[in-house]
C-alpha cells in the first residue's frame, strides 16, 4: 500500500460518503492506494463501509467529498460506464434466459468490436476459466461454483484495469468456498490482475490477499499484509477481529528501545513494543499461542478450566484467570484436560502483542 503513484491502479484521497447531509458518514476521510497487479482486500464487520468503498470505486455511488483516481485519471464524477473497472457481485447477477457464452458476451456488445473479435474473446475466457464445455448451458443448469466462474469470466472479458469483488463467495458452502477462492487467487496471480476484494471473512482475507485493509466504523483501522495484521495488530479491534485474540489488561513500563515490561497479575513479561512511561494497557495473544499445562507443570498464569470443547483438530478451552477468561486452542486432543481442572497458562513473550489503545 506504500507503492509510488505510477504503480497505483486506484487511489482514494480523503473520500467521504454521506447519504444525506446530516447523516453519519458511511465512509469517512478514507485515503488508500491500491497497488497495480495485487489483490487487496477490504475487510471488516457489517456496516463498516467496505462495500460502500467498493461501490464508490465502481461508480455505483458518488463521493460526497474527496477524489478517486483510476490509472491516474480523476474519475470522481464519472459514471460507472466511464470507469475502466468490472465488478463481480455477491448474487452473480447472471441473466437466467441467456446461455453461458451469451452472458459472457453481453458486456462486449457495446464495445464496437466485430462479431468475430467478440467470439474470440469469449472463447479465450471460457478456456481460461475451464468453462468451454459449459458454454451452451443456462445459469440454472450450473452449480454455485460454476455460476461464480461465469460471473468472473463476464467481468474478465472486458479486460478492465481493475476487477472488483463484492462478497463473491458468501453464497457457497464452506468446501466450495475454499476451492473457488483459491481459483480466484491463482487467476489473479497468473494474469497479474489488479483486484479489490470485499469480505467479512477473516480466513478468506488471510488466504488470498497481498494486502488487507481493515475498516471499522467508516474509517481505516489498519493496513498490512495478512501476516502483519494477524501477528502484529495495533488496536484492540483489529486484534479481536483478526483471529479473535485474547485481550488482557496489563501494567506497562519501559524496558528498552524496542521492548516493554509487562505485568499481568503476578506474571512478568518482556514483550516487543515501546513504552515511554509507566501506564496501564492491553496485551493480545491468539488462542493457539497460549500454552496450557497442569497446575503443577511450572510457572505461568494460574487458572480454572470452565469449558472444554472438542473441535476435531484441536481442543478449545475457556480458562478463568485473575485477569478474565482466556480462550486456549490445544492440538493435543487425545488426553484433554477435564472441566474444572486447575491449570497454568504460558504466554510466550514473542507471541504477545502490546496494543496501542
Amino acid at each position: 500500500m506504500n507503492a509510488t503513484a505510477k504503480n497505483d491502479a486506484v487511489v482514494l484521497d480523503k473520500v467521504v460518503k454521506r447519504y444525506t447531509p446530516n447523516s453519519p458518514p458511511a465512509v469517512d476521510q478514507v485515503s488508500l492506494h491500491f497497488a497495480s497487479g495485487c489483490l487487496t482486500t477490504l475487510l471488516g464487520p457489517s456496516g463498516c463501509g467496505k462495500t460502500t468503498t467498493l461501490r464508490l470505486i465502481a461508480g455505483l455511488e458518488m463521493a460526497s467529498a474527496g477524489r478517486i483516481l483510476i490509472g491516474n485519471q480523476d474519475v470522481t464524477h464519472l459514471p460507472a460506464t466511464q470507469r475502466d473497472v468490472s465488478m463481480v457481485f455477491q448474487s452473480y447477477a447472471l441473466f437466467p434466459h441467456m446461455r453461458v457464452s451469451e452472458n459472457i458476451r453481453y458486456g462486449l456488445e457495446v464495445s464496437g468490436l466485430s462479431p468475430e473479435e467478440m467470439n474470440n474473446k469469449v472463447d479465450q475466457v471460457l478456456n481460461l476459466l475451464g468453462l468451454a464445455a459449459l458454454r451452451a448451458r443456462f445459469p440454472h443448469e450450473l452449480s454455485g461454483g460454476q455460476q461464480q466462474r461465469v460471473a468472473v469470466a463476464r467481468a474478465l472479458v472486458l479486460e478492465p484495469q481493475v476487477l472488483l469483488f463484492d462478497e463473491p463467495l458468501s453464497n457457497l458452502d464452506a468446501k466450495l468456498r475454499r476451492q473457488v477462492r483459491q481459483e480466484i487467487r491463482e487467476l489473479q496471480q497468473s494474469l497479474k490482475l489488479t483486484v479489490i476484494y470485499v469480505t467479512h471473512d477473516q480466513e478468506e482475507a488471510l488466504a488470498i490477499s497481498d494486502t488487507i485493509v481493515v475498516l471499522n466504523n467508516a474509517v481505516v483501522a489498519q493496513i498490512g499484509t495478512p501476516r502483519e495484521l494477524y501477528e502484529r495488530p495495533q488496536t484492540r479491534f483489529v486484534a479481536d477481529f483478526m483471529g479473535e485474540a485474547n485481550i488482557l489488561p496489563c501494567g506497562v513500563a519501559p524496558h528498552d528501545a524496542s521492548h516493554a515490561h509487562i505485568r499481568i497479575a503476578d506474571l512478568s513479561l518482556v514483550v516487543p513494543g515501546q513504552c515511554d512511561a509507566p501506564r496501564s494497557g492491553h496485551l493480545a495473544i491468539h488462542p493457539s499461542k497460549v500454552g496450557i499445562g497442569s497446575a503443577t507443570s511450572g510457572a505461568g498464569l494460574p487458572g480454572q478450566l470452565r469449558k472444554v470443547s472438542y473441535l476435531g483438530d484441536h481442543m478449545e478451552y475457556t480458562v478463568q484467570t485473575a485477569v478474565g477468561d482466556l480462550v486456549v486452542h490445544d492440538t493435543r486432543t487425545q488426553q484433554p484436560f477435564a472441566a474444572d481442572s486447575a491449570v497454568v497458562l504460558c504466554l510466550p513473550e514473542e507471541a504477545t502483542v502490546l496494543l496501542a489503545d
